[in-house]
């Protein structure tokens, strides 16, 4: 690895190959507790992932002058979230 490049915080630092390569003997079973029906009782489901948005974003293809779309990105980060709020304020309203 390159030393004046900071380290990926995905490295796992650990040794796969041999943890892979165990085999799990019959005595370590004996290590393990019995599963009871109070601890199943006490089990919870937890779905992971963000919340869901109350206004979800759709995927949406639009053709745009590419001069408009210049412009856009010249205004720097996060210019797709203000070109949504400005449609939003200028939608027509529903009849």
């Amino acid at each position: 690895m390159n030393a004046n490049k900071p380290e990926s915080r995905r490295a796992l630092r650990s040794d796969l190959a041999r943890a892979d390569a165990h085999a799990i003997a019959p005595e370590e079973y004996e290590e393990l507790p019995e599963l009871t029906d109070e601890m199943l009782s006490r089990a919870a489901l937890k779905k992971g992932g963000r919340p869901l948005a109350a206004d979800p974003r759709q995927l949406l293809s639009l053709r745009l002058p590419a001069s408009v779309l210049a412009r856009w990105k010249a205004s720097g980060p996060g210019w797709q979230t203000r070109m949504a709020d400005i449609l939003a304020q200028r939608a027509p309203a529903r009849h």
